[in-house]
């Protein structure tokens, strides 16, 4: 289980230069000067995390329920 969550982590950590902006974030960004397109793309990525997080924790409490129920 932990090999898993590394793994994700390390993916995670990978895609974090990745351009993660639709079309129009994409274009508003490329419209204002270079420090303030950084911050855009920060803010897009940070708005990104809560929903990865509890998906991740959902994923790790139905791993964790299921190997209780089995009793391995």
């Amino acid at each position: 289980m932990k090999r898993l969550l590394s793994i994700a982590g390390l993916a995670a950590a990978l895609a974090l230069p990745a351009g993660s902006q639709c079309v129009m974030c994409y274009r508003s960004a490329h419209s204002q000067q270079e420090a303030r397109a950084k911050v855009l793309n920060m803010g897009i990525l940070a708005l990104g995390i809560p929903p990865f997080a509890i998906l991740t924790g959902f994923v790790v409490f139905v791993f964790k329920r299921d190997h209780i129920d089995h009793g391995d």
